[in-house]
């Protein structure tokens, strides 16, 4: 690790003010990131939709089930942001086989009932461990801090059910009465043409909301590392001696 090159101010942090450098860091990034996650979401979506002649309800559900998945390519994109660095799609593209394929069955079915996914998930993709190594370095970087994690996740949680239900909520203010959508209907039959809306704002809730999540879990795992490593003291010793 290049600490003298990483683009943050390291120092001490709380968790949960780890997690709003995080935010912070996505902010600064923020073409570079949504730019690389929309081209791999939006696509992605549309397949999940082609599901619903399967079910009604089963886009909503594949794309729950994808979010880990998606998160790889945002936090691909956020470790190069760390060092001050843009990523195009080419270099996303590049990486693919490690980004999207590497533990992809693990992703999408454990690790998405992981409450704490957003903190581990740098340790599991960026560190390169495997077996012991990688039990051993979770449960270090987690030691005192999974609750946190974990009230994070609730966090996001809650306010993605907040938006999903607020973008719902704008069909029934803005048709007209007698074009609004019976809701009891849809619920005892949701048909293919009626769960058009609830699937968009479902997708378009996800595709604004994940990449603020994923920046939070992994500000709070830099702040874990400087804790656990000194690299902010690494990082003031190499300014001062610079040149």
């Amino acid at each position: 690790m290049q600490v003298e090159a990483i683009s943050l101010n390291l120092r001490p942090r709380s968790m949960w003010e780890g997690s709003d450098l995080g935010i912070r860091l996505l902010q600064s990034r923020l073409r570079s990131v949504y730019s690389t996650h929309l081209l791999v979401a939006l696509p992605l979506f549309a397949l999940c939709y082609g599901t619903v002649e399967i079910a009604p309800w089963l886009p909503v559900l594949l794309i729950w089930t994808s979010k880990p998945w998606l998160d790889r390519t945002i936090l691909f994109s956020l470790s190069r942001a760390l060092f001050g660095e843009d990523t195009s799609f080419a270099e996303l593209w590049q990486a693919g086989s490690e980004v999207w394929w590497s533990e992809f069955a693990l992703t999408v079915t454990l690790r998405r009932l992981s409450a704490s996914r957003s903190f581990s998930q740098p340790v599991r993709q960026l560190e390169g461990l495997t077996g012991r190594e990688l039990g051993a370095r979770l449960r270090q970087m987690a030691l005192r801090h999974r609750g946190v994690a974990r009230l994070l996740t609730l966090t996001f949680a809650a306010a993605e059910l907040a938006l999903w239900l607020s973008l719902l909520s704008l069909q029934a203010w803005l048709v007209p009465h007698n074009g609004a959508v019976d809701w009891s209907e849809l619920l005892r039959n949701p048909a293919a043409s009626t769960v058009l809306w609830p699937t968009l704002a479902y997708a378009v809730v996800v595709a604004f909301l994940e990449p603020f999540y994923v920046a939070a879990g992994f500000g709070m795992y830099v702040n874990r590392r400087v804790e656990l490593e000194a690299w902010d003291i690494e990082q003031e010793f190499r300014r001062a001696f610079a040149g």
